[in-house]
């Protein structure tokens, strides 16, 4: 473990009482999920409900879609419907509709719907979602509210590395247009995130760039390095300077900082990459009686060592800078991501996340604000 890592003690993450809203009630928090969104709706998202509750004898759900395919999937899949409610929402949003137009027309929607119930319920601490990304991020906005002090939350997922723990990727494509302030506010909602829900008291926040020298990059990352020296000056974020795309999963850092135009494309280009190199493996390994032979031997082995690298079991990206926890995950989600995805939003919402972030703006420069 590198010096600059220091672990928070488990102790800490009761500070979560310290950040929560006024008025949620920790003990009895419910996590929303949006059953009708996604490729797989609703079988696999109720199949994956039904997993989390399994999981965690202390969750509870709010599962907003059509009632009854929602009430008879849960008791196919088998799920504790003691702990389940379901809110009625006969309409869905698909990734036809345009993002902002459905979440203000279609208020009927499992998604609307499902926003609507975490912006005004107390004990509504989270929500899950399959669906259009567009879609979320935009009801995230105009149904939930952003934090005051941010101009711009971000989609930030948290990515395996091959030092074995997560980097924060912030943005990945919420903003495509982005100033020098939006990226000096994502470092330290990355920051935050890292330190409440992975214990990293100081994590090492990097600004992706096409070289590592100061004085490298366009105009914008120019600009937010300046920002960002000047918060490290402060106190306010770790900042290790900038980066190269090629060390985004080494596990040197943890928070890549990017616009969300940058950051999309390098993780689609991280995606793509194992996607080949996985194929190229198994084309090896199927090519002769000796390969066949070698690659019996080592199976369980690879397994483990790609296992490591399998962001399907981490859950969803996180959208950073609204007033409640959202994480939004993959639309091809399966079973298994929806379980993870889930229980992930409870984990944010007990150590505090929102309350991290607000907490953290207070070490803003004020030039800034």
């Amino acid at each position: 473990m590198r010096a600059n890592r220091e672990r928070v003690p488990e102790f800490a993450f009761s500070r979560a009482r310290e950040y929560a809203p006024t008025g949620t009630d920790l003990d009895n928090m419910k996590i929303i999920v949006d059953v009708f969104g996604g490729d797989y709706a609703p079988g696999e998202i109720l199949a994956g409900c039904a997993a989390a509750l399994k999981a965690d004898e202390n969750l509870r759900l709010i599962l907003a879609g059509a009632e009854k395919p929602v009430g008879l999937g849960l008791v196919k899949a088998g799920a504790d419907m003691k702990r389940c409610e379901v809110l009625d929402a006969p309409d869905v949003i698909t990734n036809d509709d345009a993002p902002v137009e459905a979440v203000k027309r279609k208020t009927e929607s499992s998604l609307v719907k499902a926003l609507d119930r975490l912006k005004s319920d107390p004990e509504a601490a989270g929500l899950v979602s399959c669906g259009s990304t567009g879609a979320v991020l935009a009801g995230g906005l105009l149904r939930v509210g952003r934090i005051p002090g941010i101009p711009r939350p971000a989609l930030a997922p948290v990515l395996p590395t091959l030092a074995g723990g997560g980097v924060m990727l912030i943005d990945c494509g919420a903003n495509m247009d982005c100033k020098p302030a939006y990226l000096a506010r994502f470092a330290l909602m990355g920051s935050a995130y890292m330190r409440a829900v992975y214990g990293i008291e100081k994590p090492r926040a990097a600004l992706l760039s096409v070289g590592t020298e100061d004085k490298k990059g366009n105009e914008l990352s120019k600009a937010a390095f300046a920002l960002l020296k000047t918060m490290r000056e402060r106190g306010a974020v770790n900042f290790a300077g900038n980066m190269e795309a090629r060390d985004c999963l080494s596990g040197e850092y943890d928070v890549i900082v990017a616009d969300g135009y940058v950051g999309n494309v390098a993780l689609k280009s991280m995606e793509g990459a194992l996607n080949a190199v996985l194929k190229l493996l198994k084309q090896t390994l199927k090519s002769s009686l000796k390969t066949k032979i070698g690659g019996a031997l080592i199976q369980k082995d690879l397994k483990r060592t790609l296992g490591r690298m399998d962001y399907t079991k981490a859950g969803g990206a996180p959208f950073l800078g609204v007033e409640k926890v959202i994480v939004k995950s993959h639309g091809s989600s399966k079973a298994e991501t929806v379980c993870a995805s889930i229980l992930q939003a409870k984990r944010e919402a007990e150590r505090g996340v929102v309350g991290a972030i607000k907490a953290a703006l207070k070490d803003m420069p004020p030039d800034n604000e």
